[in-house]
């Protein structure tokens, strides 16, 4: 009698505690989900609060080819930009150099081109809307310019105290010119899209065709008659210009048929692949190191040509772009990286560097201290990729403030305040 007591109080105690778990999961397993959706609808109503506060006749595809060109590049650098350990020094490595088949990742990532076209759309009208305003010159440019600037103070600050700490306790000098002309490699973009936006009032009616003659020109000259290399810098204002100058066309509605962009598409990849196959130029669209030529620095005929295959491909999308960014978390997305896309640009080789320096704690680690010479990095460099992301939403969350405060009057809005029903205060305005 007491065995068979014992027995069922031990078969009791199991089923109990089976019960008692499966409840607990259940009950564990059902708050989770709770909170997920918790999540998702916060998301989902910021998300409509946003796409609610945009401005009707605001062109959302300008926005998202901005914020794609953006994220081209930070992505574009992350993949092709390797330090590789070597004893107590950093070098800079890419994974072209030793897998050149790997070429067509430049072709993804190289972005610029968008970027300038952008640039030069949203210029031009933003001039054309100061001159109806009666705003001057100098305020629209000084409007314009701070909001690229400021936020290269707080940029400057950080690496100029790094590198005189790296300095101070022995880091060999090379590793530290290889990390601080990475981190502030961005710069010499900016002073480029600069000198292009100080010049927009003589721009707005020129015709790309004269830059981009003046490119073949240089490169004729480089190349075909042995001119000095120095010639090549010229392409930097000339090769940008193309670009901006065809946002220019864009403003002025030369661009509106789909025609133009097929013929931007088609004949911009054509030529492109008629002067690598058959001129030599090198097939990637960024620069490698050891290369005897690099098609970006300074830019080539082949960059040009390529940049203008993507200014047609971003025209053609436009209608599509423009349909997506209907759907709110869509435009929620793109709005929030337009409204830090100058801490973006500025930080992400800082986040690879950061990333990189830590990991160094735990010895030379695949996809970040190794050389790039094989899939097994391309491989590691991917799982990486996550981390940069969140070491850059640490920098976006530190420094995002210098490029908000830096908004002010004459500047296109993302969102603008707007007065729902049963409110008697305006909604703070969000501006890009």
């Amino acid at each position: 009698m007491r065995d068979t007591t014992w027995g069922s109080t031990r078969q009791g105690t199991r089923q109990g505690t089976r019960q008692g778990t499966r409840q607990g999961t259940r009950q564990g397993t059902r708050q989770g989900w709770a909170a997920v959706r918790q999540v998702r609808e916060s998301i989902r109503r910021g998300a409509a609060r946003v796409d609610e506060a945009t401005p009707a006749g605001r062109d959302r595809a300008v926005d998202a080819l901005r914020a794609f060109a953006i994220l081209g590049v930070v992505l574009g650098h992350w993949l092709v930009t390797a330090l590789v350990a070597d004893g107590r020094a950093l070098r800079t490595g890419s994974p072209l150099q030793h897998m050149p088949w790997l070429a067509p990742i430049s072709w993804a990532f190289q972005t610029l081109a968008v970027f300038f076209l952008v640039g030069g759309h949203v210029a031009t009208k933003s001039y054309a809307s100061a001159q109806a305003r009666g705003t001057t010159y100098g305020e629209w440019l000084t409007a314009r310019l701070s909001r690229l600037f400021k936020p290269v103070a707080a940029v400057l600050t950080l690496w100029t105290v790094i590198a005189a700490g790296l300095l101070l306790t022995g880091a060999e000098y090379g590793t530290v010119r290889t990390l601080v002309k990475l981190a502030l490699s961005p710069l010499w973009f900016l002073v480029v899209f600069a000198a292009l936006t100080a010049a927009t009032p003589l721009l707005t009616r020129m015709n790309p065709l004269w830059p981009l003659a003046v490119v073949l020109h240089v490169d004729l000259l480089r190349f075909g008659l042995g001119g000095p290399s120095w010639l090549g810098w010229v392409n930097v204002a000339a090769g940008w210009l193309v670009p901006y100058t065809l946002g220019a066309a864009w403003t002025r509605g030369e661009l509106d048929r789909r025609r133009s962009g097929w013929i931007l598409l088609t004949g911009g990849t054509a030529v492109t692949a008629a002067l690598v196959v058959w001129a030599g130029y090198p097939a990637s669209m960024v620069g490698v190191p050891g290369a005897p030529v690099s098609n970006l620095n300074p830019p080539t005929l082949a960059a040009v040509t390529f940049g203008l295959a993507q200014c047609g491909l971003s025209l053609l999308l436009r209608d599509r772009l423009r349909r997506a960014m209907r759907r709110p978390s869509a435009w929620a997305a793109v709005a929030l990286v337009n409204l830090s896309a100058m801490t973006i640009f500025l930080w992400h080789q800082t986040a690879l560097m950061a990333t990189t320096a830590t990991g160094l704690l735990a010895g030379r680690l695949p996809g970040l201290h190794t050389v790039p010479d094989g899939l097994g990095w391309v491989a590691a460099r991917l799982a990486w990729l996550p981390v940069f992301v969140l070491v850059l939403a640490v920098c976006w969350t530190a420094f995002r403030s210098y490029e908000q405060g830096g908004r002010r009057g004459g500047v296109s809005r993302v969102v603008r305040g707007h007065r729902p029903a049963g409110r008697t205060r305006p909604v703070e305005v969000t501006r890009v």
